[in-house]
Formats: structure tokens, sequence, C-alpha cells
């Protein structure tokens, strides 16, 4: 284990999806510095797909790898050879571009003597509000992004606990589905959250899955189905989609899964605080973590049940290297010997290794 106190400095990699990243952060005793923090996105060369495609990530991301990196280091002003370690995301996530980002690591390693760390993407977004807050563990992480929405309790660097998630789409896959259905840009979630901001959220009453049963999990994709019909309707008595109509689906729609993720929260709230933590507190990250109306709804939650409420700065909701890198550190400090597994590139990783798979498993393990 490393001496908590001794200050640490970690250069991060993140190529899990359509975002290039690195970043430089510093440990001390006081907690977490992010010298520097560079994303390069990829949105434009998605733009007229409607979604990411996996090639064209995977090649963007190692045309810009190498040069992300530079810019970090010289941002930080911190040398190559300077850096305690490198930590790179190793999955889970689209498996191109993340072995493009694996291999810059293990390049960069190789070339400079520096030792590595395989950093599961997931366990980054958990993570960072120990780098944003120097929260306490055990604390309640609602982790919700476009490919994942779970509740987890976070007891360590390491040690994850799975109370439910999604059966079928995240929530950030979903609101990114709507948006293509009502023809906004992507990506959805920002597209749908400024439209709702103009509609009525009580106009369509859309359906608020599985609230009607016990438990944390989670289901989204009959929420996506009631809305399609709903526009379907509209266009139908209209002759085409009226913005004002448009508006109020958006509205209607993130209202119901914001509603949705505040009745969860608050039945993963009461298995947590079963543990008796010292300092309870709810953490949210992933990218729609960035929403302000699902943040509004778990935010009077929290002052509701006693629990401090967390969520990181806006340019740490989305995918980040600062948050890979500070994985990174509390991993060594935590005196976790990385595996030869935790190395390789890899399209899935649960955090909870001892958890029913949720979405299914096949040859290349658990999904979620």
């Amino acid at each position: 284990m490393t001496d908590p106190a001794r200050p640490l400095t970690l250069l991060g990699i993140e190529s899990s999806c359509d975002d290039t990243a690195a970043a430089v952060v510093r440990a001390g005793a006081q907690g977490g510095e992010i010298l520097s923090s560079r994303v390069v996105s990829q949105a434009d060369l998605h733009a007229a797909f409607g979604g990411v495609v996996p090639e064209i990530a995977a090649r963007a991301h190692a045309e810009k790898l190498d040069i992300v990196v530079e810019q970090a280091l010289a941002e930080a002003g911190v040398a190559l050879g300077a850096l305690d370690a490198i930590a790179v995301t190793s999955g889970p996530g689209l498996i191109g571009g993340v072995i493009s980002g694996v291999m810059c690591a293990r390049g960069l390693a190789l070339g400079s003597g520096l030792p590595l760390v395989g950093v599961n993407h997931l366990a980054g977004h958990a993570l960072t509000p120990r780098l944003t807050d120097g929260l306490e563990f055990p604390y309640l992480m609602l982790l919700v992004s476009g490919g994942h929405c779970q509740f987890l309790i976070v007891s360590g660097p390491d040690d994850f606990t799975r109370l439910g998630g999604t059966i079928d789409d995240a929530p950030g896959e979903a609101f990114d589905k709507t948006a293509r259905l009502l023809g906004l840009p992507q990506p959805g979630g920002p597209a749908v959250e400024a439209e709702a901001a103009q509609g009525d959220g009580t106009r369509f009453r859309f359906p608020r899955p599985l609230l009607d049963r016990p438990g944390c999990d989670m289901s989204f994709s009959g929420l996506k189905t009631a809305l399609l019909r709903a526009r379907d309707a509209c266009m139908a008595e209209a002759g085409g989609l009226r913005r004002q109509d448009r508006a109020d689906l958006c509205a209607g729609f993130q209202d119901a899964v914001a509603a949705v993720l505040a009745e969860k929260s608050r039945r993963a709230i009461t298995a947590y605080l079963a543990l008796a933590p010292a300092a309870p507190a709810l953490a949210v990250a992933g990218g729609v973590a960035a929403n302000g109306p699902i943040r509004a709804r778990l935010q009077a939650l929290c002052d509701e049940t006693g629990l401090t409420f967390t969520a990181p700065p806006l340019r740490l909701c989305t995918d980040n290297a600062a948050m890979i890198a500070w994985a990174g550190i509390e991993t060594l400090r935590a005196g976790v010997d990385p595996t030869p597994e935790q190395l390789v590139a890899r399209p899935r990783w649960p955090l909870d290794s001892g958890a029913t798979p949720m979405l299914g498993s096949g040859k290349k393990g658990a999904k979620a």
C-alpha cells in the first residue's frame, strides 16, 4: 500500500467510446488536483449516423491519442519521466477504442519504464466524488450514463456492491433514441433537456416502468416506445410534428426518467442506510448526471432523507481522463496489484463481479 501522504502524479488515458481524453492528476495528503484535462470530441464525425460508429471511433482515437497526451503533459508542466504511473481505461467500452487507448498506454509505459494501471471505466465514474469532494467510504452511487445505469455501494476503490440497475436501455441511451425520434441533434441528452425547458411536462403522462415492483431495478425501453406512439399520434393529428408538441414530448419524457430515478434512489437509500454509514451520502456520476432536473430531484430527495448529495462538475460528468488518473491513484494507494486481466482491453467488465448479470452473459463475460 502506498503512503497516502506521498504525492502521486498520474497520467490518465480514456478512449472507451467517442471522446479521446488525457489528463494529469496529482494527489497528496489533502486530496487530488487536476493539473490538466484534454478531451477531443468526435461528435461531428458521428453526427450524420445518428449514433457512434465503432470503426470510425477507433480510427479517430488512434489519430488523436498521442496528440492529447502531449497536450495534457504540456498543460500540466510535467514531463513523462516525472510521472509516478500511467492509468488507462481497459474496459468496458467499444473494443476498438479501448484497444487504441491500451496500446498507446502500453507503449508509453514500456518506453518510460513507468507502472501501468488498467482502470475500469465505470470505477472512474464511481470514484469521481472522491476526487472532487473527498467523499468518505462507503457512499451510495447512482452511475447513470449512455451505456450504464446502476446503484452501487462504494466501499473502496475495488469494492462495489450493486443494488440494482437497468434491465434494458440505460437512460442516456433512451435520451439519444428520443432525440433521434424527434429530429433533435446528438448527443441526445443536452438536446432533449434544452427542448424540455420549453415544454409542459404534464401534457403527456408517460409510464414509470417497474415502480410497481420492489427493488432497485429499472427499465426504460417501454418509455421510449410510449414516446414513439405519442409522437405518431401528434403527427397524425397535425400532419407533422409541431414545435410545441416536440417540447412537450421532451418534457414529459424527461419528467418520467427523473421520477423513476428518484423513486429507485429512495429504495437504494433505504438499503444503504441499513449499513449505518458514518457520513451517509448519495453521489451521482455519468453523462446523465449533467441533467439539471434530474440533479434537482436527487438533491430534494437527499434533503428529505438527510444524506449529503454530491454531483461532479459538468465537465467531469461526461467521459474524461481525470477520473481515470484518479482511479489509478486510488488503486495504487489501496495496494491493489493490477492483474494481467486488468491490462487487457475488455468490452465487458462489471464492477460487482459477484452479482448476477443483469443484461445477460456470453463468451466475453457479463455485460453489466
